[in-house]
């Protein structure tokens, strides 16, 4: 599950865990919620109960969150503006179940190999995140407008470009979504392993 926050002319800052792609920066934090069960079937409700918020009523195992701030820096001159550079802020937020009390060693199995198979999913969530930043960076290189002396133009140009991107790289979520969460698909397979027995 993911979530998404694309302003694009603000610019934050975040302490967690930072790499840097070129200018652009990504920003990594990853949050956690107790769950507790004497067997899979009670940790998988109480994760029902208390996982993260995934639309109005429904709850999800774990979420991705992301959010975009640009800063761009513009160049003025003979009535032309240029984009000089554009540099993002991409923060994402990982929230996964953390086992709060002791289990049998065979569930302890279960359950680690679980949370291997939520955090790949998670974290491709991310990974097409951090393609999307990438590719909305590129493409915005080069905009430039003669007749343009206060950037209004170039300006709407470049919001035009990065949701031209941002739309691809959300139908590439949604794609990747369906398919993990389609009958029989690899969620299943992680609720499967952790309830059976």
């Amino acid at each position: 599950m993911r979530a998404v926050g694309i302003p694009l002319f603000a610019l934050v800052c975040g302490l967690t865990s930072v790499a840097h792609a070129g200018n652009s920066k990504v920003v990594v934090r990853t949050e956690t919620y107790a769950v507790a069960g004497r067997n899979g079937a009670e940790i998988m409700k109480t994760m029902q109960r208390s996982g993260p918020k995934h639309g109005l009523l429904a709850r999800a195992m774990a979420a991705t969150r992301y959010d975009v701030r640009w800063n761009l820096d513009w160049e003025k001159g003979a009535g032309a503006c240029r984009l000089r550079s554009a540099n993002a802020v991409l923060t994402i937020t990982y929230r996964y179940p953390r086992l709060a009390n002791a289990v049998p060693a065979d569930l302890q199995t279960r359950w680690t190999k679980f949370m291997s198979g939520v955090r790949t999913h998670e974290e491709t969530h991310g990974r097409i995140a951090k393609e999307m930043v990438n590719a909305a960076q590129a493409a915005v290189v080069g905009v430039a407008n003669d007749n343009d002396p206060d950037c209004a133009k170039s300006q709407n140009d470049v919001r035009r470009r990065v949701k031209a991107v941002y739309t691809d790289y959300e139908a590439r979520q949604r794609q990747f979504d369906a398919k993990e969460h389609q009958y029989h698909g690899n969620v299943d397979g992680l609720v499967a392993l952790l309830t059976s027995h």
